[in-house]
């Protein structure tokens, strides 16, 4: 396991010096927090190119909205990327189970899995261009990222 402080090492001597915080695409990618996919990579951008938004399924719930309102109103983003990908960890899971053990806390959290993958990717797309939040919902593409062979597919160009 790697500490904190060996982090903070590593950060400190691998820093890239970025003179603006507006992302350089002018793109904010949501995508799942799986360690399998490196969203910048799968994309070919560079540091400094998007912002990446993520979380358990690369689910678009109301914190992801949040973060795009602030990526579009303050950092001056206009795209949206919402990246699904294969063999996902939420694919198929049940929200009670997930529950089981957590205690009363728990009915306070949504966990937001999902049976079907384009489904769920064609919901977090529409929910994006249906926000009033959002300024910017004209350029919203879904994908789908393929843990096996790496290659993301456009399913909603």
């Amino acid at each position: 396991m790697t500490s904190s402080g060996d982090l903070v090492r590593a950060a400190r001597e691998a820093a890239v010096e970025q003179a603006s915080p507006v992302p350089r695409r002018r793109l904010s990618v949501v995508t799942c927090m799986d360690v399998r996919i490196d969203p910048m990579k799968a994309l070919s951008l560079a540091p400094g190119d998007a912002h990446v938004v993520r979380n358990a399924g690369g689910v678009v719930t109301g914190d992801v909205l949040r973060s795009l309102v602030v990526s579009q109103q303050k950092l001056q983003t206009v795209a949206v990327d919402v990246m699904m990908h294969t063999n996902c960890g939420m694919l198929g899971l049940d929200e009670h189970e997930l529950r089981t053990g957590l205690g009363p806390a728990a009915a306070a959290v949504e966990f937001h899995p999902f049976d079907d993958l384009e489904e769920e990717l064609l919901r977090g797309v529409a929910r994006v261009r249906e926000s009033a939040l959002l300024a910017h919902r004209g350029s919203v593409r879904g994908l789908i990222y393929d843990v096996s062979t790496h290659r993301v597919r456009v399913v909603v160009p």
